[in-house]
C-alpha cells in the first residue's frame, strides 16, 4: 500500500483536506475481510479544531466491497458510507484521559502523531464499518426454501390440540 504521510497536528492547525480513492486489493487487511478484492475506497479527511481547542481531523469513507454472506455462503456487494471524528491528544496516556474528559461517543480519541499514515486510519474506519456478520439482507435461494420449508412443517401445538 502507498503511503500518504501527514503531521496530524500541523493539518489540523492549517485545516487542511485531503482525499483520494484507493484500490481495496491495496489494503492488505482488509483483503483478508472481503470474497475478493475487486472496487475501491473513497476517502477524504479534513483537519480542523474541536470546540474546547483540541485539533481534530473529519474522516468520512465510502465503499462497495464483497463480503461472504454468512447464512447463505454466497459473496454480495456490501456498500458502507462512514464518518467519524478523531480528536487528537500527544499520546496514548494523554487520548485516554481526554476521551473520559469529552465523554462523546461521536468521536473517537487518538494519539496524533507528526508521521501518520492516513491510509492506515481509512483501512481502520473501513474495517470497522463491515458488519462482524455479514449477511445479504434477502439471500438469493431464501425465496424458494421458505415456501416448501413452511410447508411441511407441523406445529407442535397443532399436535396437542389434535389430542383433545
Amino acid at each position: 500500500m502507498n503511503a500518504f504521510v501527514i503531521d496530524t497536528f500541523e493539518f489540523s492547525r492549517k485545516k487542511e483536506h485531503a482525499q483520494g480513492e484507493q484500490a481495496v486489493a491495496d489494503f492488505a487487511r482488509l483483503r483478508e475481510e472481503t470474497a475478493d478484492t475487486s472496487g475501491s475506497v473513497q476517502w477524504a479527511v479534513q483537519g480542523g479544531m474541536h470546540a474546547l481547542g483540541y485539533p481534530q481531523m473529519s474522516l468520512s469513507v465510502k465503499a462497495e466491497v464483497k463480503l461472504m454472506c454468512q447464512r447463505c455462503l454466497t459473496p454480495f456487494v456490501h456498500s458502507l458510507d462512514s464518518e467519524t471524528i478523531l480528536v487528537l491528544a500527544k499520546d496514548e496516556e494523554a487520548a485516554d484521559e481526554l476521551e473520559g474528559k469529552l465523554a462523546d461517543e461521536d468521536m473517537d480519541v487518538i494519539a496524533g502523531s507528526k508521521s501518520m499514515n492516513v491510509l492506515e486510519l481509512v483501512e481502520d474506519e473501513v474495517l470497522l464499518a463491515i458488519p462482524l456478520s455479514p449477511k445479504h439482507e434477502r439471500c438469493p435461494d431464501q425465496d424458494g426454501q421458505e415456501a416448501s420449508s413452511t410447508d411441511k412443517r407441523i406445529s407442535p401445538f397443532a399436535v396437542l390440540k389434535n389430542k383433545q
